[in-house]
């Protein structure tokens, strides 16, 4: 079994609704560990669109990495996801940030995710449930990666799913 920490992140329509199907999909083929706060964020890249709702959740899987990938793009396309550009609104993105120590980089996948220790939206919910986690490439824990982080982007805690889905 491997443990592989997963983005999860929505923008359009009922952004935590989507999130909180995605999570009920993905426990169908892998054992949710922990599973961060939910945040709102402000979008990075395409500026233009409505803000973003957060979180990671740390799963252990019998699968392998990419065949977690393709379930993973299956959940993302189950919820309505249509790709469109680089960058845009989405109803579900689903992130595989790592997966134990691995390090792949091919044409299909690529981990630890290629932007994710730079992006402040990944590194504290990551940083919440994760906090001694060590990036396999750059050897430096999730924690270290957020106190030196330069970007400045809003990323406002809203609580965790059971609190801010009874709204």
């Amino acid at each position: 079994m491997a443990n592989a920490y997963i983005g999860i992140g929505s923008n359009q329509g009922n952004r935590i609704a989507y999130c909180s199907e995605a999570l009920r999909e993905i426990s169908k083929f892998a054992i949710i560990r922990s599973l961060s706060s939910v945040f709102e964020t402000e979008p990075v890249g395409v500026i233009d669109q409505p803000d973003f709702i957060n979180c990671v959740v740390e799963v252990e899987t019998g699968l392998g990495p990419y065949e977690l990938l393709i379930k993973l793009l299956g959940v993302e396309n189950n919820l309505g996801r249509k790709r469109v550009g680089v960058g845009g609104p989405r109803t579900i993105d689903l992130d595989l940030i790592f997966y134990d120590d691995l390090v792949v980089q091919d044409d299909e996948l690529s981990i630890p995710h290629p932007r994710a220790h730079l992006r402040r939206f990944v590194l504290e919910p990551l940083c919440e449930i994760a906090p001694d986690l060590i990036h396999p490439i750059l050897k430096t824990s999730v924690c270290k990666l957020l106190n030196d982080l330069e970007d400045n982007k809003r990323v406002n805690r809203l609580g965790n799913f059971s609190t801010i889905s009874s709204h």
